[in-house]
């Protein structure tokens, strides 16, 4: 019998089974702190400034007063709506990255209904016309790729890609429309204000803002413990073993994107209405591709998705007032934001996997 030599590699990389709860606060922790001292050096190597003071000013820029604060806030809200539509999708492994343009096909509905109806009908009744025609856009836009994907197996990121710039295109040429000859839109019904959302303690967003909070214990509890919720779940893990289990894919396919569009159309309704006032090809903001960041990193957590939400909006805050106290350009203050984030996402690598040394470089069989 012939001695053979097997060769382990170095480094070996394995799955957890699951990560405590302590292990993924500690992976956490380890990352933001390594954050801030390759932050640190960054700063201090590369601009010569007291990072203390960087990191102060970083602070400033969502903290520094009540107003931007509150702004902090708006942005959070809008973040989080679209994090919430994507969480149902993601969760069924259903990579929607439409979610910017079914905001914007939502809120391009709220803005003509709101400029050619606003007149016309009382404001209740705007305000529910509004509410429906945004989720039924929203949900129409997110269906389409849904049904190319479950009749023809299509691919729906490069599908829900696409309806972005489709959407786009359509909100650009309403723009065009509704201007007329005046060089900019800005916000719609100023005489009249029909079809703003009414002040709430003192902010017209104040309504978003509840409106997100429901939607948050909503989607959590839907998830969680609804039979949709439970088919979503399989679907996700497996299109297979759902179909074994009687579950009609097609049907959860098609009914969950419904509700991911239907939301990302309320959210534009929302923007439109309690935030903006007006409409045009930027209203989404990219948060429909930061959303993504926000629902993955959360595990399509709703009330993790706050937190995340709120750190994101915290460091594009901080990385303004960087640029703008210390008159750097945006791409150092971005290097400053984009260490962090690294970090945290790097972590997660951590938190679902094990890196294994070879203790021996060989053993004999």
């Amino acid at each position: 019998m012939s001695n053979t030599q097997v060769k382990e590699p170095l480094i070996r990389v394995v799955k957890r089974d699951q990560a405590a709860m302590r292990q993924k606060i500690t992976a956490r922790a380890g990352a933001i702190l390594l954050a801030l001292v390759l932050d640190a050096l960054f700063i201090f190597f590369v601009t010569g400034l007291n990072p203390f003071s960087v990191y102060g000013v970083m602070f400033q820029g969502t903290f520094g007063t009540k107003i931007r604060f509150s702004w902090a806030v708006r942005d959070l809200v809008s973040l989080l709506c679209i994090g919430i539509a994507l969480a149902p999708a993601f969760k069924m492994r259903f990579w929607n990255v439409g979610a910017e343009g079914q905001v914007l096909m939502g809120g391009l509905m709220t803005a003509l209904i709101m400029v050619y109806w606003g007149n016309k009908l009382p404001l209740p009744v705007l305000f529910l016309v509004m509410l429906f025609t945004s989720i039924a856009v929203g949900a129409v836009w997110g269906l389409i790729p849904a049904f190319f994907k479950a009749k023809w197996k299509t691919n729906e990121t490069l599908f829900t890609l696409m309806m972005n710039y489709v959407a786009t295109s359509f909100v650009a040429c309403a723009v065009n429309i509704m201007r007329g000859q005046a060089s900019s839109l800005g916000k719609l019904n100023m005489g009249n204000h029909a079809g703003w959302f009414p002040m709430v303690f003192g902010q017209r967003y104040n309504i978003n803002i509840i409106v997100v909070i429901l939607l948050t214990f909503a989607m959590y509890f839907y998830l969680k413990y609804t039979k949709h919720g439970y088919e979503i779940s399989v679907v996700g893990e497996s299109e297979n073993t759902a179909c074994y289990a009687g579950i009609n894919v097609t049907k959860v396919i098609l009914r969950t994107m419904a509700i991911s569009g239907a939301i990302s159309g309320l959210c534009g309704f929302l923007i439109v209405c309690g935030r903006d006032q007006t409409i045009s090809t930027t209203t989404a903001g990219g948060n429909g591709f930061t959303a993504i960041i926000v629902a993955w990193l959360a595990k399509f957590n709703t009330f993790y998705m706050a937190l995340i939400a709120f750190l994101l909006v915290f460091l594009q805050k901080g990385a303004a007032e960087i640029a703008s106290a210390y008159s750097l350009n945006d791409y150092a203050a971005s290097i400053i934001t984009g260490i962090i984030l690294f970090c945290i996402l790097g972590s997660e690598f951590f938190i679902n996997y094990k890196v294994i040394f070879r203790r021996e470089r060989s053993k004999k069989a």
